[in-house]
Parts: C-alpha cells; structure tokens; sequence
C-alpha cells in the first residue's frame, strides 16, 4: 500500500509540472495570437492532456511495466504514444482551427520543439547531477581510505 501512495504522489507532482508548464505554453501562445480570452474547455482539456502524459510518462520512463528498455526506444515509445492522443485532444477540443494546415504545423512542430527542450534538459540535469553524486562518492572513498578503514 505504501508504494501505491508513492506512485500516487510521484504521479500527482508529474501533473502538476505539466499542467504548469502546458499553461505557461498555452498562454505564450495567447500572447503569440493576441488570444484574450481563457478557454475553461482549455482549461479542462490540459488537464487531462497532462495527467495521460504523466501515465504515459510513467509507463515509459520507470520500470513499473517496461523493465529494460533503451532510453532512446524509450523516448521514441512515449513520442509515438502521446503525439497521436494530443493531436486528439486538440482536434476534438478544438485548440486551435483544426481545419488549416499551417496550425498542425505549429503545432506539431511546437510538440517537437518541446520534448528537444525537455529531453536536452533532463539529460543536462542528470549529467550534472551524476557528476556531483560521483564526486561525493569520491570524496566518501578519499575519506574512508584516510581512516583506514
């Protein structure tokens, strides 16, 4: 049960990043398009864009189903996965006019741009952070070899 409650609460910080972040894009893009109204339909429908994003993140970024995979085929599962259901979302909630081409460019195109920018900073995040937790296991060592130990 308590591992069920950690996910629970991993699951909920993940929705909250995304909710933050999609409505930081959606209101660049209201700035953008000189939009001055906020869309409760919007609203609702990033909402539930980003709690099946953060599924869709679990399931293929932990090993809570997928046990082994490449990050890269791992990458290309969730892109695979979410791209078709927000390009859904979008269409049926009508994000933008579904019916002119240049907006599934944009669209499609600022998906991509996003997860380059997500996927770049999380791979510098974590080159970071394993360089720090490298040099305090290094300094552990130093340390231990001092006592003797």
């Amino acid at each position: 049960m308590k591992r069920f409650f950690k996910g629970v609460m991993a699951l909920k910080t993940a929705v909250c990043a995304l909710y933050t972040g999609a409505m930081v894009i959606y209101l660049f893009f209201c700035l953008v398009f000189d939009n001055q109204e906020v869309s409760v339909s919007m609203l609702w429908t990033l909402l539930l864009a980003c709690v099946l994003g953060a599924l869709l993140q679990a399931v293929c970024f932990s090993d809570w189903i997928i046990r082994k995979m490449r990050y890269t085929l791992r990458s290309l599962l969730f892109l695979a996965l979410f791209l078709p259901l927000l390009s859904l979302l979008a269409w049926k909630a009508d994000w933008f006019p579904v019916e002119q081409t240049g907006s599934w460019v944009t669209f499609i195109g600022s998906f991509f741009a996003t997860f380059f920018v997500m996927t770049l900073g999380f791979d510098i995040y974590f080159r970071i952070t394993g360089r720090k937790y490298d040099g305090l296991l290094g300094q552990y060592r130093r340390e231990k070899e001092k006592r003797g130990e």
